[in-house]
């Protein structure tokens, strides 16, 4: 799938990309593609990101006072909903909406620019949330390369967000092939 970070100068201190340029991925590639709100005010947007083509759309639990009420408007506008949490956020911040996400991502960088080193103390939180969540998808986005893929891997994680370290890379589907052979 496609990861796209969405970040808009305020929930982080950079500013990406918005709906258009969403739009435009999305009519030349048909694979999912998994937006990252990382904003103020997600539920804003959900219906733009929606019809720009988004498959899944994740929120920070930070950026939401109505956590609920966004999950429901983001699978009312048939995307699947994921919850986000900060490198600082307990993973009892998601207890009680955890079972009516498709999918959480675990931040294992503060967000906001790639290339961070990832914070080893997540592997922790990606044990217990791998334990709240079942079977369903648990994203871990940041500082992921060959060697912490594995360890992410072994702690529960099931998809990847590996941005710098693949398109770092000189040959980026060397990249992706070592991060694949680390499962």
């Amino acid at each position: 799938m496609i990861h796209v970070d969405v970040m808009d100068g305020h929930f982080t201190p950079n500013i990406t990309i918005g709906p258009p340029v969403v739009a435009k991925l999305r009519a030349h590639c048909s694979v999912p593609m998994d937006v990252h709100l990382m904003i103020s005010n997600p539920e804003e947007y959900v219906p733009a990101f929606a019809d720009a083509g988004a498959d899944i759309i994740s929120f920070h639990i930070e950026a939401a006072n109505h956590p609920h009420r966004i999950i429901t408007q983001i699978k009312e506008a048939g995307c699947k909903a994921g919850i986000v949490l900060n490198p600082g956020t307990p993973h009892d911040d998601i207890e009680f909406v955890v079972n009516d996400v498709d999918m959480v991502l675990v931040m294992t960088v503060n967000p906001g620019f790639g290339g961070q080193r990832f914070i080893p103390e997540m592997v922790r939180k990606i044990q217990y949330i791998r334990a709240m969540l079942g079977d369903r998808d648990l994203e871990v986005d940041g500082g992921i390369d060959d060697k912490t893929a594995k360890t992410v891997i072994d702690a529960g994680a099931n998809v990847l967000v590996a941005g710098s370290y693949v398109y770092n890379n000189p040959s980026y589907m060397a990249a992706i092939d070592l991060l694949r052979k680390a499962g």
